[in-house]
Order: C-alpha cells, then structure tokens, then sequence
C-alpha cells in the first residue's frame, strides 16, 4: 500500500514557491496535536521521497524518522555519513522501484514530496490520501496536483476538524 499524508493550504498549496514551509506553523494548536501523524507512521513501513523532499528533511536536526527513507533521485549520489544506515538512493521507472523496495519486505510506503506524489499518481500507485488542509490561501507554490491523463477514483473515509482550523480528510483508492 503506498499513502499520502500531507499538508496543503485551501488553494492546493503545499508549498511556497521557495519551497518553504513556515506557513505550516503559523497556526495555533493548543493542545500540541500531531493530527494523527504518529500513528500514521506506526502503521508504514517505509518512506519514498525526492530529492527536493531530502533536502529540506535532511537538514532537520534531529533527523525525523526511525523509518528507512528512500529517495528518488537521478542526481544525487550519496547521502551525508550520518544518515548511511538510514537513507537510500534509488532510481528508475517507479513502478520497478516500487517493486524493489517490497521485495526488500517494505510493503505499506508512505510517498511524500510534491514531484514524488505527482509522479505515483501518473502511475496509479497511490492507494490512500490523508489530506489536511489549513486555512490559508498561499496564491502560488508548489501544489499538490497537476495535470494528468489517468483519472483515479477515490472513497471518501473520514474528516476531522482540529482547533486552528485544519481539517483532515482520508480517502481510499476504489479498486
């Protein structure tokens, strides 16, 4: 199972322009909510991302995930020594990389950055999105979406509304 679990603004933004994130912080969350992120993560065994994701995650300190991470790239070779044990390349059509990453016994995947995702859902291998959307309007970015010539149906699962006004969605890839 490969799943989306992302943040967007209301106009589909996941991002600025810049690649920046900063907008994810400006709202208020009292009660320290993760909205579900942990155990999200309890239930992948796995993580796909770009190389653009990377570079932006690998400079957190510390690093965020005692999941393996997969990054697709053409243009990186190597990760920073620290991280050797936890992060690998991979490159190639995603369908065989998919393929490879399950025979390694990575099965539920968690897809992430905005290319990454694009790209799976060119594929039709994105099997579940958790969407939460936060309540501004970023009038340019990067989005979630692009243009595509496979139409994907999806089941609406659930929605939650949190204080500071995000708001969940799950949804699941009808078969």
């Amino acid at each position: 199972m490969n799943s989306v679990y992302i943040a967007i603004s209301l106009d589909g933004y996941i991002a600025t322009p810049e690649d920046g994130l900063e907008w994810l912080n400006t709202f208020p969350n009292p009660s320290d909510s993760d909205y579900g992120y942990h155990e999200f993560m309890d239930r992948v065994d796995a993580l796909v991302m770009g190389r653009k994701t990377f570079d932006i995650v690998s400079a957190f300190d510390p690093w965020p995930y005692t999941k393996k991470v997969f990054v697709l790239s053409r243009s990186l070779k190597e990760v920073p020594a620290v991280l050797v044990d936890q992060v690998e390349i991979v490159t190639g059509d995603i369908s065989a990389v998919v393929k490879k990453i399950n025979r390694q016994g990575y099965n539920t995947l968690y897809i992430d950055g905005g290319q990454t995702i694009q790209a799976f859902l060119k594929k039709n291998l994105i099997d579940e999105l958790i969407i939460s959307k936060l309540p501004i309007i970023l009038g340019e970015g990067i989005p979630l979406f692009t243009p595509q010539d496979l139409s994907i149906k999806f089941e609406h699962c659930s929605t939650e509304v949190f204080e500071g006004g995000l708001v969940k969605s799950h949804y699941k890839k009808l078969k």
